[in-house]
């Protein structure tokens, strides 16, 4: 999810009425690219292995082709990463997230910023 500032922006690309994308499958792509494991990127993600693998199963079933590859096995030969079409789903998610907090900037946002009352040390 892309946050500058004040401003987070939530995208969510669907399928039917089923999430196909959105920050929190974004964010699962982003930790398996990064940690080559979908347990890995649970742990780092503080996800059970089952809801990472769940989303994993529900991403690749949303697309014309799987976005994660799985190998079987443990150490070095098992893992998993992003196929190139799934570094293509992501990116092209990101560039979305980067366009539309882009869109919301000028007078509107700035006037709203503006009218937010100055938060306390607790964050409200």
């Amino acid at each position: 999810m892309a946050i500058d500032g004040p401003l987070k922006v939530n995208v969510q690309i669907l399928r039917g009425s089923d999430p196909a994308i959105g920050p929190g499958k974004a964010l699962v792509l982003d930790a398996i690219g990064r940690t080559g494991s979908i347990s890995a990127a649970g742990r780092e993600l503080k996800m059970s292995y089952r809801r990472i693998w769940l989303l994993v199963d529900s991403l690749n079933h949303a697309w014309i082709e799987p976005v994660v590859e799985t190998r079987v096995g443990g150490g070095k030969s098992g893992g998993a990463q992003l196929t190139a079409f799934g570094e293509r789903v992501l990116a092209s998610y990101r560039g979305i997230e980067e366009r539309m907090v882009d869109a919301a900037r000028g007078a509107d946002f700035d006037w709203l910023v503006d009218a937010l009352k100055p938060a306390d040390e607790t964050g409200r």
